[in-house]
């Protein structure tokens, strides 16, 4: 996800999965301070807020087979397995963020499988099975280059019938500038796919004493036709899409405010901007 600190754009940034696994794994000491963590041991029916936000929209997994691509430390993934899903499964690249969900997983006695692997390594790495919902949760699809090999992973994993559930950053709040003195939005980044954005950050979008040990990481951004465009290619039926005015992090600084549940949305006139979307997509070949 874009945060504060972009220096230059780039382009064939071939080593850019190595970079963005070295600033996952340094990031993860700090999340797992930062990540409500208590909320869910002291209540046994709490749910991420990113799970929260969407929970109507979700409607009911229980009995359902799940994959949660792009997991982090799992803090949706024991969500969703506490809604009732039959089987919950995690996957990321990022091995000490596998660790930590598998730790939380065992501390809360949640049952479920965290896999490390990078998310165009699914379908192997996950030995050919299919599931009933592929789930992402926010700030995920800044992290892949290729939308299209990314809808074909997704295709790969479910059934026939199975849906796709995203929520994701809009590409529109991906394009605009780091925050402004002056308060104005600006696009300074590539609204539709590119080679990339390199990222220098010392600090983490949540906060944390200390400088990050691996600051690096490159990022991309992917319209909202670019992604419907790949999905329906892969052989998904778009079931719904939402656009949203927040966010669950402060992506413009002083521009935005925080609205509770973990949401923040632009400080004034927030219907200028489309934060975050919805979306939901159902496989409709074998």
């Amino acid at each position: 996800m874009l945060v504060l600190g972009a220096i230059f754009y780039t382009a064939g940034m071939s080593d850019y999965i190595e970079i963005n696994r070295a600033n996952w794994d340094c990031v993860v000491e700090h999340h797992v301070k930062a990540y409500d963590l208590d909320k869910f041991r002291a209540d046994e029916k709490f749910l991420s807020y990113v799970v929260q936000f969407d929970q109507a929209r979700l409607g009911s997994v229980e009995g359902l087979k799940v994959v949660h691509l792009q997991c982090h430390i799992g803090t949706d993934t024991l969500s969703l397995a506490r809604l009732g899903a039959a089987s919950v499964t995690g996957l990321d690249f990022s091995p000490k963020a596998i660790a930590a969900a598998r730790r939380f997983a065992a501390e809360l006695g949640v049952e479920a499988t965290f896999v490390e692997a990078n998310v165009y390594d699914a379908p192997r790495a996950l030995a050919g099975r299919r599931f009933d919902l592929v789930y992402t949760g926010i700030g995920a699809l800044c992290w892949i280059a290729d939308i299209k090999a990314w809808a074909r992973v997704v295709a790969d994993l479910l059934v026939p019938g199975g849906r796709l559930f995203i929520r994701e950053g809009h590409p529109m709040l991906w394009a605009l500038s780091d925050p402004r003195e002056d308060g104005l939005l600006v696009v300074q980044y590539p609204y539709f796919e590119s080679a990339g954005l390199h990222f220098f950050n010392t600090k983490s979008y949540v906060e944390h004493e200390g400088e990050l040990s691996s600051p690096e990481s490159v990022q991309f951004n992917h319209g909202l036709g670019e992604v419907i465009s790949a999905l329906m290619a892969a052989g998904l039926t778009l079931t719904m899409l939402e656009e949203h005015d927040s966010i669950p992090w402060n992506a413009l600084g002083e521009g935005m405010e925080f609205i509770g549940e973990g949401e923040y949305r632009l400080r004034e006139n927030p219907r200028r901007l489309a934060a975050s979307y919805t979306l939901q997509a159902t496989k409709t070949s074998s």
